[in-house]
């Protein structure tokens, strides 16, 4: 077969390895502060793309990375061209955090619209920040695909793709026909590889191709179907007592006569 185009969709999230003691939410936003640190990609959608670059090394696949957001945030997509990807676009929206599932899966429908000839499409099995799961399902509902979600292998045979996925009994293996949108899980044959000083330098003078909704044909000022009422961190407060006694027996029966004043036991 011709050499398959892959999109693999991308999404940058708050860093999880920052430091609960900074962690801070925006009530009146609904949503993580701002500042509060860098963004990188999530763990799915790197697996998502080594994938994807797995396949390019493969059988001569031709990649392109898409992602929904804020205007100047392009850092996953930066990465994805330092690692080799042939194309990187983004559907530029005000503000990414007002998108729910269906909508971010609108308006990535309208951008793969205009994209050629798409024969696969990997997305993460979810987003490492909301962790809804939803996206890569929904776009495959709008587009008519078939769609395999935990992937953790793929390879093509014939005209066929062979799809190792997880299971409710274990693993299993299904050949289907592209075009096909998968949703990949962690594995460690998917850990994302390094990429070279050169190539990072080189990706940062690599164009990146920018639609916006309204170029789309998408509905710009459409409201998320989901609302999120309120945001907040939970507050957790820790009581210290100190059971006093003149031997660790006597402190055994103390300890439980206090707990049985507290009704804990």
């Amino acid at each position: 077969m011709a050499a398959p185009h892959i999109v693999v969709l991308l999404k940058d999230i708050l860093d999880p390895e920052l430091p609960s003691s900074r962690f801070r939410v925006d009530r009146e936003a609904r949503q993580p502060a701002e500042g509060l640190g860098p963004s990188i990609l999530g763990p799915f959608e790197r697996s998502a793309l080594e994938l994807a670059l797995k396949l390019k090394d493969a059988v001569g696949a031709r990649v392109t990375a898409l992602s929904v957001g804020d205007g100047g945030a392009v850092d996953g997509l930066r990465k994805a061209l330092a690692v080799k990807v042939d194309e990187a676009v983004q559907v530029s929206v005000g503000r990414a955090a007002d998108l729910d599932s269906g909508r971010t899966a609108e308006l990535l429908l309208a951008a793969l619209g205009r994209l050629a000839d798409v024969d696969l499409v990997l997305a993460g099995r979810q987003a490492g920040d909301w962790d809804h799961g939803q996206v890569g399902y929904l776009l495959a509902e709008g587009l008519g695909w078939p769609c395999v979600g935990l992937v953790r292998q793929v390879w093509f045979d014939d005209d066929q793709l062979r799809v190792r996925h997880d299971h409710a009994g274990g693993q299993q293996v299904v050949s289907i026909e592209p075009p096909a949108v998968l949703t990949v899980t962690n594995d460690d044959a998917l850990l994302l590889r390094m990429a070279r000083v050169n190539d990072l330098m080189a990706a940062l003078r690599r164009p990146i191709t920018r639609w916006d909704a309204a170029e789309l044909g998408a509905a710009a000022g459409a409201g998320p179907g989901l609302e999120i009422a309120d945001l907040w961190v939970p507050e957790h407060e820790s009581v210290c007592e100190i059971i006093e006694g003149d031997d660790p027996s006597d402190i055994a029966i103390n300890a439980v006569r206090r707990l049985q004043e507290l009704k804990l036991l």
